[in-house]
């Protein structure tokens, strides 16, 4: 652990952050929607409050040693790089979407499945496609018109396809190699993707199984699913190319970089559009992620304010004062995680948020950082899938027509994600040992 662990701190550092989480919460419940306090502008109040607050043991520092401090934290290389992955995630999935790649993925899958594993192929769908494109926005709003037509095919609860959907978009929120919480994850804990997901894949593939289970016992009867239109199997090479480079250990940076390009390509070979508009796809791709991205930057500065002022030493020492075991320690972690996903209802934001006191607690407790980066990705992601007032049950509920909340009982998945999350840290599994998870010269392969 490093030396700060040592300091007790001061719970004045936290009040920046504790005030932003305070007003989205309360905003969000006062005007029904937790979308009227966008995320850039309540980070913006924290830090002029981080700004203004001065250290409890007397050490004053000038305004211009605090930007100082703020652009340290923000232009961190860890952030930067994050930065860039995310600019080229969202081209990615711009130029993936306008080649038709999506409905690929999807046809095929739907084509393929027998009459009677409709609604488990529907949730391995949804975790094929959010794996492949790693957003679980992008798999909601293409899978869930599918969803209510089976749904009105067959009979089944509008909700229950729903929350299918929604759940298989958590899979691949959790898991994929280019989702923003997996990059978020493994940057933070300057631990490898390959070695991230081994561990991840192992905690939540159970939860996988036994939903899958789960849904096939479900009462459905028989329809023939028409799904429409051929699939070009060329369409795939993109995300075939993305997943093989990523299982390799390639740079995440050409890996996202070579699938852009072989989308352009291919798309404008099948005339999906020109070269010049297919810098306008990527471009639209781009601006997807932009707001995260500056996000980002504004929270690594905010941590590294709240830092300066002790916030981040003091709850650290709170956290781990009565923790005695490993334990104890990830459930602190994953316990800090999902208390700010459920506050800010950006599983990503989360993730960024807690990541420098999660490193901390894990060096403390000798805990490997694909494990702390596992929990939280894992935690943050299944409540996200669990919080009506979230993007995805949102826009599932918005598609459907129906109350987000009647979807929420309804994704088994994430609930079994917490589930076994849960239970895989009170038995301590899978081990891994601390000194294989981190990158050596190749910080590089995430």
């Amino acid at each position: 652990m490093n030396n700060n662990s040592n300091k007790k701190g001061s719970f004045i550092g936290l009040v920046p952050l504790l005030l932003f989480l305070g007003i989205y919460f309360v905003m969000g419940v006062g005007t029904g929607s937790f979308d009227n306090l966008p995320l850039m502008v309540g980070i913006l109040f924290a830090t002029g409050v981080a700004f203004v607050i001065k250290k409890p043991n007397g050490e004053k520092k000038s305004f211009e040693e605090k930007v100082t401090i703020f652009c340290t934290g923000g232009g961190e290389h860890t952030l930067i790089l994050m930065v860039l992955i995310f600019i080229l995630a969202g081209a990615f999935y711009g130029v993936a979407n306008g080649m038709h790649a999506v409905d690929t993925v999807t046809t095929i899958g739907l084509n393929i499945l027998p009459s009677n594993m409709i609604l488990p192929g529907l949730f391995l769908i949804g975790c094929i496609l959010s794996f492949s494109m790693g957003t679980s926005m992008g798999t909601v709003s293409a899978l869930i018109p599918i969803a209510i037509d089976i749904a009105s095919k067959t009979g089944v609860n509008v909700a229950l396809v729903c929350g299918i959907v929604v759940g298989g978009a958590m899979f691949g929120d959790n898991l994929s190699f280019i989702s923003d919480t997996t990059i978020a994850a493994t940057r933070t804990q300057n631990v490898a993707m390959k070695d991230k997901f081994k561990a991840n894949a192992l905690m939540v593939l159970p939860a996988v199984i036994i939903n899958c289970i789960i849904l096939s016992l479900q009462p459905i009867s028989t329809a023939n699913i028409v799904t429409g239109g051929s699939a070009n199997l060329i369409n795939l090479i993109p995300y075939a190319l993305v997943i093989i480079l990523s299982v390799v250990g390639l740079h995440v940076i050409p890996t996202m970089t070579i699938g852009v390009v072989s989308g352009m390509l291919i798309g404008i070979m099948h005339g999906d559009f020109t070269w010049v508009e297919s810098l306008g796809v990527i471009h639209e791709g781009m601006t997807w992620m932009e707001d995260m991205a500056v996000i980002a930057i504004f929270v690594g500065g905010l941590v590294a304010l709240m830092n300066y002022l002790g916030g981040i030493d003091w709850l650290l020492e709170k956290l781990s004062a009565k923790t005695k075991t490993k334990k104890g320690a990830e459930l602190s972690i994953a316990a800090l995680v999902s208390l700010i996903d459920i506050a800010t209802t950006n599983n990503t934001i989360s993730i960024i948020a807690a990541g420098p006191i999660a490193k901390d607690i894990s060096e403390e407790f000798d805990i490997a950082p694909q494990r702390t980066a596992s929990i939280l990705d894992l935690f943050s992601s299944a409540f996200n899938g669990l919080l009506p007032y979230a993007g995805q049950l949102l826009v599932a509920g918005g598609l459907a027509q129906i109350s987000p909340v009647k979807i929420m009982p309804f994704n088994w998945y994430s609930m079994l994600m917490l589930v076994f999350g849960t239970l895989f840290i009170l038995i301590g599994w899978p081990k891994f040992k601390k000194k294989d998870s981190t990158p050596k010269v190749e910080v590089a392969n995430e």
